[in-house]
């Protein structure tokens, strides 16, 4: 399965979605909150969240044969467990490149699958990237180009413009993005 652009969104949208999702699919797509609350190692409360978004979207759901509302039970939907098999393969190459779930910001793997084919402009990334503000998406260049994901040339014109586009560890990442229509 591929991801649509909307869904790497809404993917986006928590920095532990795709940790969550990963390790769902990791345990049979379901798991309990206190094991992913382990596993993930964030906050209660931004698992919560997270898991309250990931809901939302309609890729998880709580287990409804579970019996016990301390310990709650989630598990994949059927969209839900495409997602997951590739957040799994976005987790492993993160994993990889040595990158933590602080890494990705919530524009960090939009930024990836538009900077895949060619360098961009930022006014470009800002008007395709919209409704990010150009705070959100120049501190997200800055901590891609500081994990070595994203480079920045000038090219001498008038005036000089800067360019951004992925190194190869920024397009090892975009690989694992898997997207419906690549730009």
């Amino acid at each position: 399965m591929s991801l649509s652009r909307e869904d790497i969104r809404k993917l986006s949208e928590r920095r532990w979605s795709v940790s969550v999702l990963a390790t769902l699919v990791a345990h049979g797509g379901s798991g309990r909150f206190v094991i992913l609350l382990n596993t993930v190692n964030c906050t209660r409360s931004a698992l919560s969240a997270t898991l309250d978004q990931l809901i939302a979207h309609g890729w998880v759901r709580h287990n409804p044969g579970h019996g016990h509302p301390l310990r709650p039970e989630y598990v994949l939907t059927e969209n839900g467990m495409a997602i997951a098999l590739c957040a799994q393969g976005i987790e492993a190459t993160a994993k990889d490149l040595d990158l933590t779930p602080a890494t990705f910001r919530r524009w960090t793997l939009p930024l990836t699958c538009e900077l895949r084919e060619s360098a961009r402009r930022f006014t470009a990334l800002k008007t395709e990237l919209a409704p990010a503000t150009p705070r959100a998406l120049s501190l997200t260049l800055k901590q891609m180009m500081g994990d070595e994901l994203v480079s920045r040339t000038i090219v001498e014109s008038f005036p000089p413009t800067p360019l951004y586009e992925l190194t190869a560890r920024g397009q090892d990442l975009a690989t694992a993005i898997r997207t419906d229509r690549p730009r």
